[in-house]
């Protein structure tokens, strides 16, 4: 839970899609993509990204998406260069949709560049919410419910149908 005035570290990776600085390019098995359904709309790559504390969302993607309402929020995000941004807010309890897992996320949501290949970040919240275990050897990431579990490849995009 981000508390109030926190100030948020962010990762190269989330620093450069905020900052249009670079091309995504994943470099480190910390990053990788996956598919999901969010409000209806099929992204067919998210970035997951151990490294950041945040799920980070585009206020352009909120606005198309009109999944609920922004709760005003008063952290900073940090880039790498240490240059700071600030969210419009925060919106709770998004259903992210994995294969056939739903997931609940809450989204900072940031007024900024969309990225049309990687419009998103998925964080370490999402990723424990999904009870994820990364196989950095074999190159698999499976999130689990209860007790079922699905694995997919974290070294290819992940482009199965949901």
């Amino acid at each position: 839970k981000l508390k109030a005035y926190e100030k948020v570290n962010l990762t190269e990776e989330c620093s450069a899609m905020i900052q249009k600085k670079m091309p995504f390019k994943s470099k480190d098995p910390r990053s990788f993509t996956i598919a999901c359904i969010i409000g209806g709309k099929r992204f067919g790559k998210v970035l997951c990204d151990l490294g950041a504390s945040i799920n980070l969302m585009p206020l352009s993607i909120f606005k198309r998406l009109e999944i609920g309402t922004i709760r005003l929020t008063t952290i900073l995000l940090q880039m790498v260069d240490r240059s700071l941004s600030y969210p419009k807010g925060i919106v709770e309890d998004v259903f992210v949709k994995v294969e056939g897992f739903i997931f609940p996320a809450n989204f900072v949501v940031l007024d900024m560049d969309e990225d049309k290949e990687v419009p998103l970040i998925l964080g370490h919240p999402f990723l424990a919410t999904g009870g994820a275990l990364i196989d950095v050897k074999n190159g698999e990431l499976t999130l689990r419910v209860d007790e079922e579990s699905i694995t997919f490849s974290i070294y290819q995009a992940i482009s199965s149908s949901i």
